[in-house]
């Protein structure tokens, strides 16, 4: 229940928004950014805040399967459910993968979250006080009657220049199939409606019958206006990035297995204090002492996505770039009571006798839990000593770790809530009173 804070505020009113308006969120990769988006007055998505990533595991590309360490790419529905307040990192948004095309295409896994706590196994990490603001800005579009927002997640900006060098990639066709999401919410700045079929997305889709992801696609439409648009925007790109590859842009080189990446604000925060083992303070958040920093990268790679290529489309440009110094939200606690009991209450409560299925081993690496009522968030619990990770490409089992933790994957341990098997990701909603979300609104889930 931490408010959002008077610099926030201050963001949002100069923006022309609203602080319970909808939000919208894109992740990308290779940049190490993850953009917040809300609906301003005129009832278009505008760009409000860029936070650095602190850590993300894996390599460019889709998650397949369970224990893989990679991040999840795609479009993902988030409903309260998925808001988990218990986290052992922190706080966390669960982003309810395997959704319709990862399950149509058989891909596995579970609790790939955004969190705190800047350590990942398949999440998205961020500091605690960076998920302290994202979780308020998620909380106020959720009590301001948004019944879901959506996470956009990408290997890069797809841009000419990103498709052009990573034209020899994999997983293009895949990328390629992204990318008309992503121009659809260029183009519009609305967000597109997702269906599935014939195991891959469409944007957009006004059909008679019901989708069925595995199934043959019902016939259906695109508005006509949004039609043009896309293709317009899809042709100038196409021939941008047939020129970039024609004048000899090089091509990145195929990676597999690398250990993921952090943005440069934290890589050279880690880099000027000698190395992981400290606690490091940056105006984006804490990066606690047992963070790892990923492997360097050949000149070329996804390390210099943030610096070097971190170029926008035509259409984006008609939002405000990013500041380039995220600021972070007010580290005050609030107290158990009040609206924190309140909220507290939505959400489900703080016990932590219930855990996930060993079967739903998680991708999240063992980490001390942190209470969000327990601690401020600019101190991120520093002064507690924490396992090192990513340890030969897996984390250590917690010492700590209960019995019952032993049927776990070694790479990590479920995501600790009090959840419910019977909600919209076995493991993911949290056990909520009759009066709580679920109860008052559950029609949203």
């Amino acid at each position: 229940m931490q408010p959002l804070s008077d610099r926030m505020m201050a963001e949002i009113e100069s923006k022309n928004m609203a602080r319970e308006s909808p939000i919208l969120v894109r992740i990308f990769k290779e940049e190490s950014e993850l953009e917040i988006w809300k609906e301003d007055k005129s009832g278009r998505f505008a760009l409000l805040n860029t936070y650095p990533i602190c850590r993300w595991s894996g390599d460019l590309g889709p998650k397949f399967k369970q224990g893989d360490r990679q991040a999840p790419e795609g479009f993902y529905t988030i409903t309260p459910g998925l808001m988990n307040p218990n986290s052992n990192y922190y706080l966390a948004i669960n982003t309810g993968f395997p959704n319709a095309y990862d399950r149509a295409n058989g891909r596995t896994g579970a609790f790939l979250m955004i969190h705190g706590d800047c350590s990942s196994a398949g999440c998205y990490a961020m500091t605690d006080e960076q998920i302290a603001e994202i979780y308020s800005l998620a909380r106020e579009s959720f009590f301001g009657g948004q019944k879901s927002f959506q996470i956009q997640a990408y290997p890069f900006r797809m841009t000419p220049l990103n498709m052009a060098r990573h034209r020899n990639s994999p997983h293009m066709a895949f990328w390629k199939m992204l990318k008309q999401g992503y121009d659809h919410f260029e183009v519009t700045r609305h967000e597109p409606k997702v269906d599935v079929c014939e195991k891959r997305y469409v944007f957009d889709a006004e059909a008679s019958a019901k989708f069925s992801p595995a199934d043959q696609c019902p016939a259906y439409k695109v508005p006509e206006e949004i039609a043009a648009a896309v293709r317009e925007k899809q042709r100038r790109d196409d021939i941008q990035t047939a020129e970039l590859i024609n004048r000899g842009t090089p091509a990145a080189p195929v990676k597999m297995g690398v250990d993921g990446g952090m943005n440069a604000t934290f890589l050279t925060a880690v880099k000027t204090h000698g190395g992981p083992g400290a606690t490091i303070r940056t105006a984006a958040g804490t990066i606690p002492p047992h963070v790892n920093p990923p492997a360097e990268r050949e000149t070329g790679g996804a390390s210099m996505g943030a610096n070097v290529f971190n170029l926008a489309s035509a259409e984006s440009r008609l939002v405000p770039a990013p500041n380039s110094t995220v600021q972070v939200a007010s580290a005050a606690p609030t107290s158990s009571g009040g609206m924190g009991g309140f909220f507290s209450k939505l959400f489900g409560s703080k016990s932590e006798d219930q855990g996930a299925p060993a079967s739903q081993a998680s991708e999240t690496p063992p980490s001390k839990r942190k209470g969000a009522a327990a601690a401020k968030v600019g101190q991120s619990g520093a002064g507690e000593p924490r396992p090192r990770l990513e340890q030969s490409g897996e984390a250590k089992a917690a010492t700590t770790a209960k019995a019952s933790a032993s049927k776990d994957e070694t790479h990590g341990e479920p995501e600790r809530n009090t959840a419910s098997t019977t909600g919209p990701l076995n493991g993911a909603a949290p056990t909520v009173p009759s009066g709580g979300f679920d109860g008052r609104f559950g029609a949203w889930n």
